[in-house]
């Protein structure tokens, strides 16, 4: 016999005498003995469990991992589980175009950034698309959007830029909102279409 299975005998056996040990009359408790290998589901899905755990199982540590640490690793998952949340909710694609990526740095928009990047804000195609008006056109001609005002409209002549190919604006659009004098100018349009909503409103 090799010296495992001298163990295993020594062991069972004295399982064996446990099992007879604890067998002393108590209400609703009953002790039986499950012969290793009878094929037992449950008992052999236990014994492969326990094997899985000694060969390929992660041996626990008491050591103490560092704040600094577990404080970087709380921060990587919430950022992940951030990501997975802004690549998959149907809300502020317009600024997902533009950002896909989530960050903890500052972008450094203010409102006005905001206002023109989300296209909500006062421009008669969004105020017509929530029924706060009954004309998506500028006063000027022309369907009132974000990209009217930047590009087109002769109101807003002095921080015009050159409008986008139809295909290309996705990409302007990005362009614009990594470049600060380009969002000083969307700045200036917004603040001037705020303080004179009657001049851009459709007769």
């Amino acid at each position: 016999m090799t010296h495992a299975s001298i163990l295993e005998a020594v062991m069972l056996k004295d399982a064996r005498k446990s099992a007879v040990s604890v067998s002393i009359p108590v209400s609703g408790i009953k002790v039986s003995w499950v012969k290793v290998h009878a094929g037992n589901i449950g008992n052999e899905r236990a014994d492969q469990l326990a094997k899985d755990a000694t060969q390929h199982g992660q041996p626990y540590s008491h050591t103490k991992l560092p704040k600094p640490h577990i404080k970087g690793l709380l921060r990587k998952r919430r950022l992940e589980e951030w990501q997975t949340s802004w690549k998959n909710d149907d809300t502020g694609r317009k600024i997902y175009n533009i950002m896909p990526s989530v960050s903890l740095r500052p972008t450094n928009w203010i409102r006005e950034d905001v206002i023109f990047f989300s296209q909500h804000g006062p421009f008669p195609a969004y105020l017509k698309r929530f029924h706060l008006s009954d004309s998506d056109y500028c006063s000027y001609g022309g369907i009132g959007t974000a990209l009217h005002y930047a590009t087109e409209c002769i109101y807003t002549v002095s921080w015009h830029m050159r409008k986008p190919a139809p295909n290309f604006e996705q990409e302007w659009l990005k362009r614009v909102a990594n470049n600060l004098v380009s969002r000083q100018k969307i700045r200036g349009i917004i603040k001037f279409i705020s303080e004179n909503r009657d001049l851009f409103r459709h007769p």
